[in-house]
């Protein structure tokens, strides 16, 4: 290869390390994001409950959604302490 082509081949490779650098950046900020508005809507679907009365039927349907046994043990463990 040319002096000419590595260099540019050079400079190509390091562009690509940077966009590569900076999507997984825009990945991790979104992914961050998305998991505080999980947060604040199970906030705000507990408030709710709470001030209705209807724990019960929350947790049993969050058990419902639940596919891991290690998250469904997360309800039933709050179930049991009411």
């Amino acid at each position: 290869m040319s002096e000419k082509l590595e260099a540019l081949q050079k400079k190509k490779d390091q562009i690509d390390a940077r966009i590569k650098r900076l999507l997984a950046v825009e990945r991790t900020k979104e992914r961050k994001r998305d998991t505080r508005r999980k947060i604040l809507a199970g906030a705000y679907f507990l408030d709710k409950a709470k001030e209705e009365g209807t724990m019960e039927d929350l947790y049993k349907q969050v058990e419902k959604y639940c596919t891991r046994e290690s998250d469904k043990i997360l309800f039933k463990e709050v179930q049991n302490n009411s």
